[in-house]
């Protein structure tokens, strides 16, 4: 499923999404919780961030992994291993953005209910943890990206 697309390897094209949409969920998680004001315009952009973001990482990984076995099989080169570790990082990392900033959107929400649900010091935790996350996924992005140019283009 994941390893060619109309005879291309997927991953070649798969992977632009990934580029795209995680560290655009790093700087719209970090934009989120930073800006209060802006929270309303910012929403339904973030969730819908969250799940592609999540999608492409997780897809980019698999096909990834297609092209890794159909090239190497089973002996990539160091280069390879060290891209796959990062993306074996990155995963993980973009999975617990994703939860913490349909929480911290949930949370938010909730306290602008008429009811008024939701703690304030929970919201600020999880907009804290949010933010650190962000960073995280953001620098494992970049890492992954650079390794993978690297490891097809040369230094």
């Amino acid at each position: 499923m994941f390893d060619q697309v109309f005879g291309l390897p997927a991953h070649a094209l798969i992977v632009h999404a990934a580029v795209i949409f995680a560290p655009l969920l790093a700087v719209l998680s970090i934009a989120y919780a930073a800006l209060p004001r802006l929270r309303h315009k910012l929403d339904w952009a973030l969730v819908v961030t969250a799940v592609v973001a999540l999608g492409s990482v997780f897809a980019a990984k698999e096909s990834g992994e297609a092209l890794e076995h159909r090239l190497f099989q089973g002996r990539p080169s160091e280069a390879i291993e060290v891209h796959s570790g990062l993306a074996d990082i990155l995963v993980p990392v973009t999975a617990i953005l994703t939860v913490a900033s349909l929480l911290m959107v949930w949370l938010t929400r909730a306290r602008r209910a008429p009811e008024g649900g939701g703690s304030r010091a929970v919201a600020l935790v999880v907009s804290a943890a949010a933010v650190i996350l962000a960073v995280a996924v953001g620098y494992y992005a970049v890492r992954t990206g650079h390794t993978g140019a690297t490891a097809v283009w040369g230094r």
